[in-house]
């Protein structure tokens, strides 16, 4: 009876007294004594570790079957990997003491690090964006410019998949801020190109170390599973993602956020997490996104502690040691390259990448034959953002532990909204379900609006329904648009692979002059751009032309009876548009 009643004290009170290593403060609420460090642990902290463990067998098969036959040395490791795993399942589940369970905690974070290292000398190829980053860091230590470089011959070599535009051409520069060039140069100088895949990866196993550190000891095998066991993300730093780098940075800022600048005293800790956000913000353009909303959270936060004037001072600290930081990474490339630079860094917003995604802009890409209003989608995921962060102001004392998922709720609704967008940043969840309590907000500043004090749960329904109206009904405006092109295929020339010739009639429905990239696709991706052998580059208003496209590589291959539909995708870009029609394809 006293055991448990031990337990039930130390479940209840983990993460209550915590003196972070980042933010160096200390925080303390009134609870009941900690348990003994030799008390039972609590069955929840046993479920954690198990799933912890459990997420070291997604895909481990497929990697042992292939370093079997590629690289048997690395395939023994996985079998010994394989019995780690065992045998950590069966002590999480029979050990009797909280000290036992913590060390088993450690054996599994160090068997998710040998096991993403396993991984990464099986494959590490890279992908479009370690091709660009490669290249950026090649020009950058022999002096050569970084932006506004098209590396088109090196990705085509490279034979990875490419981030089209609607234009008809690809992404072929780099596009990100410089800070994953300056980490790999040291590396690039001894590894090669090896070194722009292994440096994120390197900063996930930092991030994952340093979330495990800094989580409260039952909830640390989560950071373990999120970050090493389930293979995205891992997957992600071996190709070479930039964003990876920013996510490592962005842990230690976005656990306890809350708590900095309590007192109003940045402190060590709060400086290292200021210096943290804009290292991230200098690594790729995510960051961008949730900064805003954790920067409005901690001024609230800070207000209802200190006042207005002093939670100004601490928030004016906070930025201008983020901005210095960022500053001074971008720094050589704002003097050498102002104008290439700008430009780079604003690419994935401006670039008219293809559609893509999960998201609502599957209406027009999936479900109808297009829509000649695309850019709607994109005002709308502006709209949303906007208005979520202005929900976020008004109401952050319920909202404010969703800091880290809000932002993210914007992409549903662009042209671009793939889950890469959402789960390269889920450890940053997992941070604040641990460590970000409701209560850290109890107290927190919020606007004094009249009308939400005389009819509290009515005015806050429609207060959050006008502030998200403006992006429903830009989607809706995208969703509900007819596709400008017109298709009727006269002749579809096959082989037993696949397609290797097009032939149709082709009509502008509109009234602007279009210029037509066409494109193929089975599945949620679209194709290189076909190549236009007979018909005009350029359509224009309501007229009508014959066409005869053939594919790169003579055959675009159909990926056997399984894809039911082949369509043909017309972009356009000025005015962002697309059309789509069935290939009358025989299978």
């Amino acid at each position: 009876m006293n055991e448990t009643v031990r337990t039930a004290d130390a479940t209840s009170t983990v993460g209550d007294t915590a003196t972070s290593a980042v933010s160096g403060t200390t925080t303390s609420t009134p609870g009941p004594p900690r348990a003994l460090p030799d008390a039972a642990p609590p069955q929840w902290h046993r479920g954690i570790t198990v799933l912890a463990v459990i997420s070291m067998f997604i895909g481990t098969r497929a990697e042992w079957t292939r370093a079997m036959a590629v690289h048997p040395a690395v395939g023994y490791v996985l079998s010994l990997c394989y019995a780690a795993i065992l045998v950590f399942g069966v002590l999480t589940l029979v050990v009797r003491r909280r000290r036992s369970l913590a060390r088993a905690d450690v054996g599994v974070l160090l068997l998710g690090i040998v096991m993403a290292f396993c991984t990464y000398v099986l494959s590490h190829s890279g992908s479009d964006e370690s091709v660009l980053t490669g290249q950026a860091t090649h020009a950058f230590l022999h002096g050569s410019p970084v932006y506004g470089q098209a590396w088109a011959a090196a990705l085509h070599q490279a034979h990875v998949p490419m981030t089209y535009t609607m234009s008809g051409s690809a992404d072929y520069s780099f596009g990100y801020p410089p800070l994953a060039v300056l980490l790999s140069a040291p590396l690039y100088a001894v590894l090669g190109t090896n070194a722009i895949t292994l440096v994120p990866l390197l900063a996930l196993i930092v991030g994952a170390i340093t979330l495990w550190v800094l989580l409260p000891a039952p909830w640390r095998s989560a950071a373990t599973a999120v970050c090493l066991g389930f293979p995205l993300l891992p997957a992600y730093a071996r190709m070479g993602y930039p964003a990876v780098i920013a996510l490592a940075l962005l842990i230690p800022v976005v656990v306890r956020w809350p708590a900095i600048g309590a007192g109003g005293r940045l402190g060590r800790g709060g400086v290292i997490r200021a210096v943290c956000l804009g290292a991230a913000c200098a690594a790729q353009q995510l960051p961008w996104f949730v900064t805003p909303f954790l920067l409005v959270g901690l001024y609230a936060v800070r207000r209802g502690e200190l006042g207005h004037r002093a939670a100004l001072g601490v928030m004016a600290r906070l930025t201008g040691v983020a901005a210095l930081t960022w500053v001074a990474v971008n720094a050589y490339f704002i003097v050498r390259q102002p104008s290439a630079w700008l430009d780079g860094i604003a690419l994935p917003i401006t670039q008219h990448a293809v559609l893509h995604g999960q998201g609502i802009m599957g209406i027009s890409y999936y479900l109808t034959n297009g829509s000649d209003r695309l850019s709607f989608y994109s005002y709308g995921s502006t709209l949303l953002l906007l208005g979520l962060l202005a929900l976020f102001v008004v109401f952050v004392r319920r909202l404010g532990p969703a800091a880290t998922v809000l932002p993210w709720c914007a992409f549903y609704l662009a042209t671009r909204s793939q889950d890469g967008y959402y789960l390269l940043m889920t450890p940053l969840w997992l941070a604040a379900a641990a460590t970000v309590p409701s209560s850290a907000f109890a107290a927190a500043w919020q606007p004094r609006l009249p009308v939400l004090f005389r009819h509290r749960r009515p005015a806050a329904a429609a207060l959050a329904g006008a502030l998200v109206a403006p992006a429903v009904a830009c989607v809706a405006v995208a969703a509900t648009a007819s596709p400008p092109v017109r298709i009727h295929f006269s002749q579809v020339l096959t082989t037993k692979t696949g397609i290797t010739q097009l032939s149709f009639h082709a009509t502008n429905t509109s009234g602007s002059a279009l210029k037509l990239n066409f494109a193929a696709s089975t599945d949620g991706s679209a194709s290189r751009y076909w190549i236009v052998r007979t018909g005009p580059a350029t359509l224009a208003p309501h007229h009508s032309a014959d066409y005869v496209l053939r594919p790169h590589g003579h055959v675009y291959k159909l990926p056997g009876r399984s894809a039911l539909r082949v369509r043909l995708r017309v972009f356009t870009d000025g005015p962002l548009t697309v059309s789509s029609a069935d290939v009358p394809v025989k299978r």
